[in-house]
């Protein structure tokens, strides 16, 4: 489904904090996306878009190693994969645990890809690989519920310690699966305090992004329960379908 065809307002009704951020990707240098005017981590070029700028940063423009190495862009030095970087911030206990990060850590293929773009949905002008919505709990509970809303698949949330960036911008992108996670937990994140604590940022795929919008839109947002009679209709149900009598 191409950018014309997805329609994005009803992600409005959630009255969001930060305006969703769409993510692209490109194996040639974009046309008509202007580059990122300077150097930062991956992480902050998503707070840069966050808050209204629309832009493509290629390998040279990052900062930490961490974003060039999950999006396939570069090799990562040898400290960094023993351990001794991990263990030397005290992240992890020592090197053998600080290795195992990057046995798991979800990373695109080199070659894939050359060069990142993102934009707030309001600038939008590609069609997203990724959409990263970041909410409160209650607005989150709302777009999770979408996800399994037809289809029942378990809510399942993938991060760890450190790279937190690898579940943003690679993991959904790799296994077409909706992604979330708490804020303030990532200790990259955490260290530049780039985005307010107890938040969930949910990434959702290229793939999955057009049928969450859609359930979005004809779902109720507020399932009858949590209305002011929902005891009364949670009692009726029980009595109606046969668990409890009259």
């Amino acid at each position: 489904m191409s950018l014309k065809e997805i329609d994005f307002n009803i992600l409005d009704k959630l009255e969001l904090e930060f305006e969703p951020v769409a993510v692209k990707y490109f194996s040639r240098e974009p046309e008509g996306i202007p580059s990122l005017d300077g150097k930062m981590a991956l992480c902050e070029m998503l707070k840069r878009a966050q808050s209204g700028a629309l832009f493509y940063a290629g390998r040279e423009n990052h900062t930490c190693e961490a974003g060039p190495y999950i999006l396939g862009l570069k090799e990562i030095e040898k400290q960094f994969i023993s351990g001794e970087f991990g263990a030397g911030l005290g992240v992890f206990k020592d090197q053998r645990a600080a290795s195992r990060l990057y046995h798991y850590t979800p990373r695109i293929s080199p070659g894939v890809l050359n060069y990142v773009a993102l934009a707030p949905l309001g600038k939008l002008n590609f069609d997203p690989d990724i959409l990263i919505i970041l909410a409160k709990t209650s607005q989150a509970e709302v777009i999770l519920r979408a996800m399994s809303y037809e289809s029942g698949e378990m809510w399942m949330s993938r991060y760890s310690a450190a790279i937190g960036c690898a579940w943003l911008f690679a993991q959904p992108y790799l296994s077409g699966a909706i992604n979330y996670f708490t804020t303030g937990f990532g200790f990259g994140m955490r260290r530049r305090r780039l985005f307010p604590e107890g938040r969930q940022f949910i990434a959702v795929p290229f793939d999955r992004i057009p049928g969450l919008l859609k359930t979005l839109r004809e779902m109720p947002w507020t399932p009858r329960p949590f209305e002011p009679d929902g005891v009364e209709y949670v009692k009726n149900l029980r009595i109606a379908i046969g668990l409890d009598d009259d």
